[in-house]
């Protein structure tokens, strides 16, 4: 057992020394020196709240890659002595060893998740607009599948995520939806999700049992924070009341608490109909129109948004990001990456974190395996 824990042990190591050299270096700890100097220096460094908020958030990111480091190694050093003494027959220490392996790699991962993720607004909160494509009830029933699906992705992250604009199908399904999700890189690790998801099944509303091809389209964008400054004047605001949809019974709204909000100058509208009051609903619609006017911002002044921007496609046939497929075989494929799963329903049950690490990689890498998709990329 002790040989095997220490080839084990010896992969997790190879992984991590790239990641420590990334996250613990002489640069990185002069930074940290650099950064408390200007804090010290500076008088009216606290008055200013934008600046030192970026400042401060920049140092403790620093500080959280060093003291993750320095934990791994520690614990590097201590399985090794685990292991040592399980060689001289204490069975204890073997135990020891194997829980801290499997803690090893769990960490040496969500280390290089974090090295992956490093972009300006990675770390934020993120709001999904989820939209049926081409199909009917089909594809409306698909956009509700997808809803879910993002829904237990961000219940097994520890993400907090709640639906706040919603429209049903005419028939089944949802014809679109707008989630908000708050938690740590919860932008970072879904947009990877940005473009055209395809399903092709046995259409549970076909009395003939055909195949169908349904499509939905996913637009992420980040929640802005605070220190991210976006002006919106009332003035270019037309805001608008309404009754909110209901299940019916004691569901009904018999008030117009729900808020439309449009952005004259843009053109953009947002909505919100899942409070209570109308307050609750207009600052929801300020934060999602904080978050659209933020992407479009950087959409002009970042060249590598166009990456986004490209994935964007018609959400129809030849646009797909990923395919999921249920008849004639199961197979779930990002086109974009290659990285495929073969157990279609753990996928739609929110397991979808490979699919955003194998597009991070890839993008770190500078390149896609894949080229996109087409309409007979999996037929």
């Amino acid at each position: 057992m002790s040989e095997l824990q220490r080839t084990l042990l010896g992969e997790i190591r190879e992984k991590f020394e790239p990641i420590r050299g990334i996250f613990d270096t002489p640069l990185k700890r002069k930074r940290i020196l650099e950064i408390e100097s200007e804090i010290n220096s500076d008088p009216n460094f606290w008055n200013d709240r934008r600046k030192s908020s970026t400042i401060l958030k920049e140092k403790k990111n620093i500080e959280d890659g060093i003291t993750s480091c320095e934990s791994l190694v520690k614990k590097f050093e201590d399985t090794l002595v685990a292991i040592e003494f399980g060689e001289e027959g204490d069975d204890q220490s073997n135990k020891e060893a194997e829980q801290t392996i499997q803690e090893l790699s769990n960490e040496v991962g969500n280390l290089e998740t974090k090295r992956l993720l490093s972009g300006e607004t990675d770390r934020n909160s993120a709001i999904l607009t989820i939209n049926a494509g081409a199909g009917g009830t089909e594809a409306c029933d698909w956009a509700q599948m997808i809803t879910r699906m993002m829904l237990r992705f961000c219940d097994r992250k520890g993400f907090k995520a709640e639906v706040v604009d919603e429209l049903e199908g005419d028939g089944a399904g949802l014809k679109n939806a707008t989630i908000t999700i708050d938690g740590e890189f919860a932008y970072g690790l879904l947009k990877s999700e940005n473009g055209v998801h395809r399903l092709v099944r046995i259409s549970p509303f076909d009395s003939n049992a055909r195949r169908h091809t349904s499509f939905c389209s996913v637009f992420v964008s980040p929640v802005i924070d605070d220190d991210i400054q976006i002006d919106i004047k009332d003035s270019e605001l037309k805001i608008d009341t309404y009754r909110a949809g209901g299940a019916g019974g004691q569901h009904v709204n018999r008030t117009d608490s729900a808020v439309r909000m449009t952005h004259l100058p843009t053109g953009i509208v947002v909505q919100s109909q899942q409070q209570r009051s109308q307050i609750q609903n207009r600052e929801t619609c300020i934060k999602l129109l904080k978050a659209k006017l933020y992407e479009l911002e950087i959409n002009k002044r970042q060249a590598e948004s166009k990456a986004i921007e490209d994935s964007k496609m018609d959400n129809t046939f030849g646009s797909q990001i990923r395919s999921y497929v249920l008849h004639p075989y199961k197979l779930v494929k990002d086109v974009r990456t290659l990285a495929q799963s073969s157990d279609p329903n753990v996928v739609l049950d929110g397991d979808i974190e490979d699919f955003c690490l194998e597009y991070l990689r890839q993008i770190a890498a500078g390149q896609f395996k894949g080229k996109g998709g087409t309409s007979d990329d999996l037929d």
